[in-house]
């Protein structure tokens, strides 16, 4: 494995509001980590009634979720008070260690957890690491911290030979 693919997600799609979480049950995952921004709503916005949806659609199907964030716990609180997760804050993702505390939590194991998020570096690297699927969305809103815009140049990068791996020269963007 050349050294870029571990940063390559194994689905890349344009939202989490696309996942076909219905199917995944039926496949046998039963527990879901979630970054929230970016992921699910733009940076440091409250849940909204698309997110609070999913998770109650989530609740019906029987999949368990997780909330992973670097952010401190008042940003995550007021998005979880919400939508009605457990979550973690100050994970210090791509650090494995919160990626197996959300699956205690959850009473899952690698084999039966996905993690959904919008940044190859921190998000998918270390769900990867923890040897659980991964699903890189697109992020939601362009305006974001200038750290990740940084980080944002280098992955166009990991995109462009992941995508060219699966044989789609499409536009980066």
């Amino acid at each position: 494995m050349a050294w870029i693919e571990r940063f390559y997600p194994d689905v890349y799609l344009d939202s989490a509001y696309e996942i076909n979480y219905e199917e995944l049950y039926e496949q046998g995952y039963r527990g879901v980590i979630f970054d929230i921004d970016n992921t699910l709503v733009p940076h440091g916005a409250p849940a909204d009634a698309r997110s609070i949806a999913l998770f109650a659609r989530l609740q019906r199907i029987g999949l368990k979720s997780v909330l992973l964030s670097n952010n401190k716990e008042p940003r995550v609180k007021m998005f979880n008070d919400k939508v009605h997760s457990r979550y973690i804050y100050k994970a210090g993702k791509p650090a494995v260690k919160s990626y197996h505390k959300a699956m205690e939590m959850m009473e899952t194991d690698a084999a039966s957890t996905f993690f959904v998020g919008d940044q190859l570096f921190t998000d998918v690297w270390g769900a990867k690491k923890a040897g659980i699927k991964t699903f890189l969305v697109k992020p939601i809103h362009p305006r974001e911290e200038i750290q990740i815009v940084l980080k944002r140049r280098l992955e166009w990068i990991v995109l462009f030979f992941y995508k060219r791996s699966k044989g789609r020269y499409s536009s980066l963007r």
